[in-house]
């Protein structure tokens, strides 16, 4: 059970990763347990995992922030082993490490740094470029598959949603309207000379 000083700064937390996302990071702690986590990482578009969605877990502890979460990733990505325990310096393998200042958010940008990365640690396996990509393509097909991911995520589990939600990545400045000929007659900029914003 959550202490409240745990279950405080995770409520905060929550709010932050729902209103201002890191790039390629979403997650959410389950409605009835907040010390659990659940979060999909997007695979950036210049590493072997682009358009891959990578599920997993971060399990806190009852005194969080004080000490550091369990990692896990759940979706095959050739990169970490299924459902088991990832030692990172940001995981329960280094509570020596730990910073109480970091966040979730902190955790998530760090996890997907070191996934996209070579370093061989416990939970890691090895993986050809062309293999993770393989199980980058498949991953969203892999995911909705799972009962547990469905339960966890319905809003993705459609089999036809090729993408997920904005995912962090902040969204194209709106397209500008068309040139109002009357605006133009009147001495308006024209459309072409006008610089890009």
């Amino acid at each position: 059970m959550a202490t409240k000083a745990a279950s405080k700064r995770l409520g905060k937390e929550q709010q932050i990763m729902e209103k201002d996302p890191p790039p390629y990071c979403y997650a959410r702690p389950r409605e009835d347990n907040v010390l659990e986590w659940h979060f999909i990482l997007r695979g950036p578009p210049d590493s072997p995992y682009d358009g891959g969605e990578f599920w997993g877990q971060l399990s806190f502890p009852s005194d969080y922030p004080f000490k550091p979460p369990g990692i896990k990733m759940s979706t095959p990505s050739g990169r970490f082993k299924p459902d088991t325990k990832i030692c990172t310096s940001m995981s329960d393998f280094h509570p020596g490490s730990w910073n109480p200042s970091w966040s979730v958010a902190n955790i998530l940008v760090g996890l997907l740094s070191f996934m996209c990365a070579d370093e061989m640690t416990t939970g890691s396996v090895s993986a050809s470029h062309a293999d993770r990509q393989q199980f980058a393509r498949q991953s969203h097909e892999w995911n909705i598959k799972q009962k547990k991911f469905r339960a966890l995520f319905p809003d993705f589990s459609d089999a036809t949603i090729k993408d997920l939600p904005n995912m962090g990545q902040r969204p194209a400045p709106p397209a500008a309207p068309p040139a109002d000929k009357g605006a133009a007659a009147a001495g308006a900029e024209p459309e072409s000379s006008r610089k890009a914003s």
